[in-house]
């Protein structure tokens, strides 16, 4: 784009109306700001605005795949999902609706929250035209508890819901769990790399495992506290002894290259004032993700 261009700093990418390309959108960016169950730092409601105002400022050609993604995809940013305030439940079944529309009009969605819990129901609307997805989920949290804080739609417990609901789940970079959140990754048959051997080994020794555990076709979930904390400061609960940069990366080029993912989300990012390099890692990561979607495996 020529330096003489700027766009609003609620589009992702930030490209002007009359630069991009005639044809509909094939990817759908939704904004989902909502954290009303965070326990710990709260201010993931504040992720998606700040991940799409860094976007703004990203190079829009893409050095690794050589590409300039937006170009090739068309991308339309909707705008946010207002929670319901008259609860979590409530909210859940608001954003399955947006996001059910937007999958069965064809579109590739893109999810930026916002709280983990949030990805729940953001599947449940993409297996309404891909019902035998299986969901790829880069954490430092288990994320399988039954109910926590007396709900069982806390950001905690979001992978469980997929569970209940059939879902082929693969994990990497857990580091922070339960006792009886161990035991039923042992009884459910969950692949789960954690944290010390996806940061310990090469990814090529174990990524075999992730991809032999999940269907052809893939959702991805990145909660943003699976990076270490050096690189990733900006989280609720960040955790110690995360992934790197390369490392995610490596991951999910892998999984696009051998499966077909039809959807993702990029959650949990806290923005903290004046500090802007998490926010930049979660754009470039969203549309290095994207790229990844269309331009390395099959569509």
């Amino acid at each position: 784009m020529s330096e003489e261009r700027y766009a609003p700093y609620q589009e992702f990418l930030g490209v002007p109306a009359d630069l991009k390309p005639a044809r509909a959108p094939r990817v759908a960016v939704l904004p989902v700001p909502y954290d009303l169950t965070t326990s710990y730092q709260p201010g993931a409601r504040r992720g998606p605005l700040a991940i799409l105002e860094a976007s703004t400022h990203l190079e829009t050609y893409d050095e690794e795949l050589e590409r300039e993604t937006w170009e090739e995809v068309g991308i339309e940013t909707l705008s946010a999902v207002v929670p319901d305030t008259s609860g979590p439940e409530a909210t859940m079944r608001r954003i399955e609706a947006v996001a059910r529309g937007i999958v069965e009009s064809g579109r590739f969605l893109v999810a930026l929250g916002g709280e983990h819990s949030i990805t729940a129901p953001l599947v449940r609307a993409v297996r309404s035209r891909h019902p035998k997805v299986g969901v790829l989920q880069l954490d430092a949290h288990a994320d399988l508890r039954d109910s926590f804080e007396g709900s069982p739609h806390n950001h905690a417990c979001v992978m469980h819901r997929l569970l209940d609901d059939g879902v082929p789940l693969a994990q990497v970079g857990v580091r922070s769990l339960t006792g009886e959140e161990r035991e039923l990754i042992r009884a459910r048959g969950v692949c789960t790399v954690f944290a010390p051997e996806a940061v310990g080994a090469p990814v090529e020794s174990w990524i075999g495992r992730i991809v032999a555990a999940l269907p052809e076709e893939v959702y991805v979930t990145v909660d943003l506290d699976a990076f270490d904390p050096a690189i990733m400061p900006a989280t609720g609960t960040p955790e110690p002894g995360g992934l790197d940069w390369y490392c995610a990366l490596a991951v999910l080029r892998e999984v696009a290259r051998r499966k077909r993912i039809v959807g993702f989300d990029v959650v949990e990012l806290a923005p903290i004032p004046g500090l802007v390099a998490p926010d930049f890692l979660a754009a470039k990561l969203a549309y290095r993700l994207l790229g990844y979607s269309f331009l390395l495996g099959p569509r």
